[in-house]
């Protein structure tokens, strides 16, 4: 029985191999901060070689993904290494970043008019070492055009992080995550006026040679923290009643 035990997992090992997955070592392979979510990747470590994909079909989607992926920089750019961010169409206010203890100025912005040249950037930079990550804007990600971004990550280390904002073209890539972060209505402490923390709906649509699944995230100033009970909250994009100031 032990010996089959190994016999399987010594093929998984070898299909993630396969698949362009590399498993992470020393410190790449520490938790990000996003709990139980992480048990949901092969090895239960967070995949920072490879390419993560967010469907961001409604602005309000696309503001949440924003977020979600500032706090992630802030745990990828810890070390002092840069951040290229790529659009063609860019709704992002920098100095924003700094809620998630993103420092602005460290983040090369790089905005183009053609969705061609916005490929093209994303691939050159994510071939740079130095980088801690790449964050790009594309309106759609071809099979082959995801397996040439995921071949420039497994040399380079660089995370990537894919902003997909066309869902009628809704082809498969390579990527080694999908998914879909939604907002969700704030809560504050009892008595006290104003915002809570920023809320999400985090759905891993898509995780390869994982676990998907759904959970609640809030960033809690300093790291993400789970949100057990939501009662019967809604995400902000299916109220029919929502409006913006």
């Amino acid at each position: 029985m032990v010996a089959k035990r190994e016999i399987f997992l010594k093929l998984q090992q070898d299909i993630l191999l396969w698949q362009g997955f590399k498993a992470q070592a020393g410190s790449e392979a520490e938790c990000i901060g996003l709990g139980r979510i992480e048990q949901s990747f092969p090895g239960g470590a967070f995949p920072k070689r490879a390419i993560h994909e967010f469907i961001t079909i409604v602005p309000e989607d696309a503001a949440s993904s924003d977020g979600f992926i500032a706090g992630l920089l802030s745990v990828l750019m810890q070390h002092g290494a840069a951040c290229v961010w790529v659009s063609t169409s860019r709704r992002l206010f920098p100095a924003s970043l700094g809620l998630f203890n993103v420092e602005p100025e460290r983040i090369i912005f790089m905005d183009v008019q053609t969705e061609k040249d916005a490929l093209w950037i994303t691939e050159e930079a994510l071939k740079c070492e130095g980088l801690a990550a790449v964050v790009s804007e594309l309106n759609n990600l071809s099979l082959i055009e995801s397996r040439r971004l995921q071949l420039a990550v497994e040399k380079s280390g660089v995370t990537g992080f894919i902003l997909r904002k066309d869902a009628s073209k809704a082809a498969s890539t390579v990527a080694a995550a999908r998914w879909k972060i939604s907002p969700l209505p704030t809560h504050t402490e009892d008595g006290m006026p104003g915002l809570g923390f920023p809320r999400w709906q985090v759905e891993l649509l898509k995780v390869r040679n994982g676990n998907p699944g759904s959970w609640v995230l809030q960033w809690a100033g300093e790291n993400f923290e789970e949100v057990e009970e939501v009662g019967s909250e809604t995400v902000w994009s299916e109220q029919q009643d929502r409006q913006i100031g």
